[in-house]
């Protein structure tokens, strides 16, 4: 697949998860997301809602770190890590519309990226520490579209 191909393929799926969103957010979110395969973790909407205001951000600056390096660089965090654990704990009350605002500037944000990568950025690769070396298309695929899929999903369940 030519990366010309690939931008087009991750930029209409982003639109499509946007879209969910959105619709989502209007919607009256009632119990616990089905239980996280590794951890059995369950959520309610709010702290989904918090993960996807906090990640995006996070997820698009470390992916600037693997764009900028011109070798394999480490990247990343784990579901423990302190900060994110403390966002989602701390921004679950927050209005659902106030979440979504910032969701949908980190997707601008994300959008904005996949739309200038020159042809070589999609052979970058990065080092996370748990899940090893990932090209690009892992990266969005793990920590970016699919991540914002993901969430977009156990939102549809509690809908």
């Amino acid at each position: 697949m030519s990366e010309q191909s690939e931008r087009t393929d991750w930029l209409a799926r982003l639109d499509a998860v946007e879209a969910r969103l959105v619709g989502l957010a209007e919607r009256d979110l009632h119990g616990l997301t089905s239980p996280d395969a590794p951890t059995g973790e369950q959520w309610e909407a709010g702290q989904v809602w918090a993960h996807l205001a906090e990640f995006g951000d996070y997820w698009l600056d470390e992916l600037d770190t693997v764009l900028a390096a011109d070798h394999v660089v480490a990247f990343g965090r784990v579901k423990t890590d302190a900060a994110r654990v403390a966002a989602i704990e701390r921004d679950r009350t927050v209005p659902t519309d106030a979440l979504v605002v910032r969701a949908r500037t980190s997707i601008a944000r994300l959008r904005a990226r996949l739309e200038t990568l020159a042809d070589s950025d999609w052979r970058k690769v990065g080092r996370h520490c748990t899940l090893g070396d990932m090209n690009i298309d892992a990266q969005l695929q793990h920590f970016h579209v699919g991540h914002y899929e993901e969430h977009a999903d156990q939102l549809e369940g509690l809908a």
